[in-house]
């Protein structure tokens, strides 16, 4: 070996080291129930970048057959005990022997149904419609919701939206079962919203959550991180993001600890699934798409790299039958739907 490759190789683990760790770093930071070093918490939004470093270094070291492979490869492990696998395979539908019972969720974060025209497309909002009619969810939950469009959703009888006069972002939940009880979380400092409603389910009750926790409000752009000034303003904004998705994240922890019923959590978290928002938000509760999702989930692209943040997830008392993650580009964010079992219905 020359010199020169020898100094590569040095300079290529120490670039190597630092990943493995920084994956490791934001792992344990997962599971802190508070911002240690704020602008930490915006790695967990690169966590799947982490594991691709990690396994491009895994595939380096092998080709050169050295066991410097080991750093990563023990990376990979602890990184998927901690998170979880971010992409599913082989994960079939149990929907063979549907039943009347089988509940239908669907959430989307549907952009206002493009009343602003930020897809130059035209009819979208009527798209939008036409989905859900052809995939028809006994329970619908939308964030950035247009209070116009139940015109069109005849087919559900029951709805709650974010009250009038609240200066929220809108959420509705539209229902095939009749709505028995509601109420809304009125987040503080924010225009985000967490609304509910409790459904007479057969003999159960069930409460919905539709979750919108505090949006980023920044254009996935490279220019949004290469530009110094402009740089640095937006991880300013993501850190005063991410502190207050975390107050969020407690005041929902702290209500649906307080809920009588079983529970089903729908919703926009503007977070991944590597964060501690997530964490504190989903608890003991399955997530669908862990269950039964394949691929990658996206339901958002952040710089054209498909990312998870809008989530269903179910109390233990569920069996998650099947999980749907839509092409449809109808919002900057893609629909997702699951079907569930409750075990009193068995």
């Amino acid at each position: 070996m020359n010199k020169s490759t020898s100094i590569f190789d040095r300079v290529v683990f120490a670039v190597n080291l630092l990943i493995a760790i920084l994956l490791l770093f934001v792992g344990v930071l997962s599971f802190v129930p508070f911002q240690i070093i704020p602008i930490l918490s915006v790695l967990s939004l690169f966590v799947p970048f982490l594991f691709i470093l990690n396994i491009l270094f895994v595939a380096y070291w092998l080709i050169k057959r050295k066991r410097k492979f080991l750093l990563s490869f023990f990376a990979l492990v602890l990184g998927y005990l901690i998170f979880g696998r971010f992409y599913g395979v082989g994960n079939e539908a149990d929907v063979s022997h549907p039943r009347p019972s089988d509940l239908k969720v669907m959430t989307f974060n549907a952009w206002g149904f493009n009343k602003n025209g930020w897809i130059k497309e035209s009819d979208v909002g009527d798209k939008i419609i036409a989905f859900i009619k052809d995939e028809d969810p006994d329970i619908l939950c939308f964030q950035e919701y247009d209070r116009n469009r139940y015109r069109q959703l005849q087919q559900y009888p029951y709805r709650s939206e974010t009250p009038y006069g609240a200066h929220r972002t809108t959420q509705a939940i539209f229902s095939k079962y009749p709505i028995i009880g509601k109420g809304s979380l009125d987040l503080p400092g924010t225009i985000n919203n967490i609304i509910y409603v409790d459904i007479a389910f057969g003999k159960d009750t069930l409460r919905i959550y539709n979750t919108h926790l505090q949006s980023f409000s920044i254009i996935p752009s490279t220019e949004s991180f290469a530009d110094g000034e402009k740089s640095e303003r937006t991880f300013k904004r993501l850190t005063s993001t991410f502190k207050k998705q975390l107050e969020q994240a407690k005041i929902f922890r702290d209500h649906i600890e307080n809920s009588p019923y079983t529970n089903i959590v729908c919703g926009d978290f503007n977070n991944t699934q590597f964060s501690n928002i997530y964490k504190i938000i989903k608890g003991d509760r399955l997530d669908t798409f862990l269950e039964k999702g394949n691929g990658f989930g996206r339901t958002y692209d952040l710089f054209k790299f498909p990312i998870r943040i809008d989530y269903i997830l179910a109390d233990p008392e569920f069996e998650v039958l099947s999980h749907q993650n839509f092409n449809e580009r109808l919002s900057d964010h893609f629909p997702v739907m699951a079907t569930l079992r409750l075990d009193s219905h068995q």
